[in-house]
């Protein structure tokens, strides 16, 4: 079994062009002691590599690569298996597209493959060799800034705290969701938690069987009344629904807008979020039960987009007013072609249906200056705010320097 690994890159301003023979001189000793086939192009700006050996070998000289300053924005886009190599010749060979018009390179390119394994353009790898000669992604090439331009200020002023309530069995930490070009909070989200700050697994395994549901109902109670105590006023607020609460309830809707009001809350300002963790086996119970409360004014948000068991059939049954992508498919999306191709994806969809898009768990600064150079303006997770146990956290936000 041989492993196959592509990726794409850009060249780093300081290095000369000239050099690029050098380097591929190198490549090549390297490439034939691991007993490794490369073929590399460059368009000027880009490269592109395509890897094949052992998957021991292989990986070994892509962290090599990956540790090399000579270009950045390193993007993998296929890390797959073959049952034979592309391309016979271990070692390095460079195709400059400079010196080359597109068909001329392609018959080149395809020149170099064995008799064992034979090239055609139906080749996944093939697909993405000529995807690059052809420019057709260049709009997607996201030349994020080096991580040094940027800094976070941490706003103090937003912290807010109060004590726990007394007579509750759980609590709630509460944590900004921002747009970090405008500097403004956009909504909090309500995170349950055990009175003593613990994950919501450790609150919800103390109730057998379907008592989860009527307990998570009755939680939201007491996130509209420490919303009221920190004075949160005209914000939205955001809380988590397993969705099978609003089917296994009755009168899920009513008991939900009668806690929003008891709090001194209007259904406006709060946003119901869904996961799709959760398999929904009554879905019509649960799309009647989303429609009341659309009617009565609440927004619909469907959490963990990209993790679940129904997220584009939830999609199509009803439309949210906003999506939460999940965490998973932003952690490292900066270096990851499928990552980002699944959210340009996720962006066109929504865009086409107007609804607005949510990315959860953002942790690096590379992360955030990707999603927002794809068009993503609103954001959640530890780069910006931890949530804060009956608290609002202070926000750091990032400035350009």
């Amino acid at each position: 079994m041989l492993t196959t690994i592509i990726y794409r890159s850009h060249l780093s301003d300081d290095v000369p062009v000239k050099t690029l023979d050098n380097l591929a001189t190198a490549a090549n000793k390297i490439n034939e002691t691991f007993d490794v086939t490369g073929i590399l192009l460059f368009d000027g700006t880009h490269f592109f590599q395509l890897l094949e050996g052992s998957d021991e070998a292989v990986c070994a000289i892509y962290a090599r690569i990956c540790a090399d300053s000579r270009h950045h924005n390193l993007v993998e886009l296929m890390y797959d298996y073959s049952p034979a190599r592309r391309f016979g010749n271990v070692g390095m060979e460079l195709f400059d597209l400079r010196k080359y018009d597109k068909e001329t390179v392609l018959q080149a390119v395809l020149d170099k493959g064995t008799s064992k394994y034979q090239l055609t353009y139906d080749d996944r790898a093939l697909q993405f060799l000529r995807t690059f000669v052809e420019a057709r992604e260049k709009a997607n090439y996201f030349e994020i800034p080096s991580t040094e331009t940027l800094n976070f200020v941490v706003e103090e002023a937003l912290e807010k705290a109060i004590a726990p309530p007394d007579a509750a069995d759980c609590s709630f930490a509460f944590q900004p969701i921002i747009d970090p070009l405008m500097q403004q909070i956009v909504s909090l989200e309500a995170l349950i938690r055990t009175p003593d700050g613990s994950a919501p697994g450790d609150y919800f395994a103390q109730f057998p069987g379907d008592a989860i549901y009527a307990a998570d109902i009755k939680a939201k109670g007491v996130a509209f009344a420490l919303a009221k105590e920190l004075d949160i006023q005209g914000q939205t607020l955001s809380v988590n629904l397993l969705p099978m609460s609003l089917v296994m309830v009755p009168n899920a809707v009513q008991l939900l807008l009668d806690q929003i009001r008891e709090n001194g809350l209007v259904p406006e300002q709060v946003v119901v979020e869904v996961t799709e963790n959760e398999v929904i086996s009554r879905l019509d119970e649960f799309t009647i039960a989303v429609k009341q409360l659309r009617a009565a004014g609440i927004s619909i948000a469907l959490d963990d987009f990209g993790a679940g068991f129904a997220g584009l059939s939830l999609l199509s049954r009803f439309q949210p007013d906003k999506i939460k992508i999940d965490r998973n498919l932003i952690t490292d999306v900066h270096k990851s072609g499928p990552k980002q191709a699944i959210i340009h994806a996720i962006l066109k969809c929504c865009s086409s249906l107007e609804i607005s898009v949510i990315a959860e768990g953002v942790e690096k600064p590379e992360e955030w200056m990707w999603l927002e150079a794809a068009g993503i303006s609103n954001f959640q997770g530890f780069l910006f705010a931890r949530p804060q146990l009956n608290g609002i956290p202070a926000v750091a936000w990032p400035e350009i320097q």
